[in-house]
């Protein structure tokens, strides 16, 4: 098996492992048995647990992102921003209902490594840079706080969704509730 593979079949066991197991609750050990790997190994191409699982954050958002735009990309051209921004969040309630455990962690609480924060927080500024670049929004400091206070509450409202089970009837009224956020926080949609 080469180096590429071999790194994938890692980063596929870790990710199966962490998503239904918070980072404290997944060994190294766990990961090399079901990748079919030794421990050194997984060390080899990863460096540490924390580079482990902050690669498998980053592939999770990056799974996320590549299902975003192609969605996005399959819309026709002149849909409103407003059904885009919708067609984003159904993607991210379908991710979000595939790995409900390791989505929710980081926001009940759970301890991640540096590593991995810092992936989400690059990620996170990039939505609300594309996000802000689709609504055609300035840098002016209410729509920069409405961009990023809207991801905090789909955040919240997401993880309401996920202790309720990710039931099918409310993903309609979760959808509204954020686009709502999102309509009230800016004033108007801009476009």
């Amino acid at each position: 098996m080469d180096v590429e593979e071999r790194k994938a079949l890692i980063l596929n066991a870790a990710r199966e492992l962490y998503a239904r197991a918070a980072y404290s609750q997944v060994s190294t050990t766990e990961i090399s048995r079901a990748s079919g790997s030794s421990q050194a190994l997984v060390f080899h191409y990863f460096g540490t647990k924390a580079d482990l699982f902050a690669a498998v954050v980053g592939s999770a958002i990056e799974d996320l992102r590549s299902a975003q735009s192609a969605v996005d990309a399959d819309l026709p051209d002149g849909v409103p921003v407003r059904d885009r921004v919708r067609a984003s969040i159904e993607v991210y309630l379908d991710h979000i209902a595939r790995h409900p455990v390791s989505w929710a962690a980081p926001l009940r609480g759970g301890t991640e490594p540096e590593e991995a924060q810092k992936v989400r927080a690059a990620a996170r500024a990039e939505y609300v840079g594309r996000l802000g670049s689709l609504l055609g929004v300035s840098g002016w400091p209410r729509h920069v706080y409405a961009l990023w206070g809207y991801f905090g509450f789909l955040d919240q409202a997401c993880l309401h969704w996920v202790e309720q089970g990710c039931l099918d009837d409310e993903r309609q009224p979760l959808i509204e509730s954020a686009l709502g956020a999102l309509e009230g926080a800016l004033g108007d949609w801009q476009t």
